[in-house]
C-alpha cells in the first residue's frame, strides 16, 4: 500500500513517461464539440480510453451519442473493436452522461511492470478513436 503522496508521485511518474515515449498532440478536449471529450484513464485494476459526452442538455447528449452509435459498425469494424456504448453513464458524483470506452483489464498504474503494456494499450486505441473522429467529425458535429 502506498501512502496518499506516494500515490500521487507515481500517477505523475506515469504520466511524465508516457509523455515522453509517446510524444504527440493528442485531441482530448480539443473537439470543438462542447463537453465532448476523449480520455485516458488507468487505476489499479484497469485502463481505458473513453469518450464523454457531458453536454447539460440532455437532448444533445443524447444526440451525439446517437449519432456515435449510428456509426457503431464502422467503428468497430474499421477502426476499434470491444467498444462499450452507454447512453445514461453515471458518475460518482451523481452526473449522468454518455460514454464509449474501451478497457485493458488485470493492469495497475501502481506497478510499473504494467506500464509498457497500458502505454501501448493507450496509444493504440486513443489513436484509433481519434483517426475516427477525424474522419467523422463534421457527421458528427450535425447534430441541428
Amino acid at each position: 500500500m502506498y501512502s496518499k503522496e506516494e500515490n500521487q508521485k507515481l500517477k505523475r511518474e506515469f504520466w511524465v513517461t508516457f509523455s515522453e515515449k509517446y510524444p504527440r498532440k493528442w485531441v482530448l478536449y480539443d473537439t470543438k464539440i462542447k463537453d465532448f471529450s476523449f480520455k485516458f484513464y488507468v487505476e489499479n485494476t484497469k485502463a481505458q480510453v473513453q469518450i464523454d459526452i457531458e453536454h447539460r442538455n440532455e437532448i444533445k447528449r443524447i444526440q451525439y451519442f446517437e449519432k456515435l452509435e449510428s456509426l457503431k459498425n464502422i467503428l468497430e469494424e474499421e477502426f476499434i473493436s470491444d467498444l462499450v456504448f452507454e447512453k445514461n453513464f453515471s458518475l460518482e458524483n451523481g452526473k449522468t452522461i454518455s460514454r464509449i470506452w474501451v478497457e485493458k483489464l488485470n493492469v495497475s498504474v501502481s506497478n510499473q511492470k504494467y506500464w509498457d503494456e497500458i502505454f501501448a494499450f493507450f496509444n493504440e486505441k486513443m489513436s484509433a478513436l481519434e483517426l475516427f473522429y477525424l474522419e467523422y467529425d463534421e457527421y458528427i458535429k450535425d447534430i441541428e
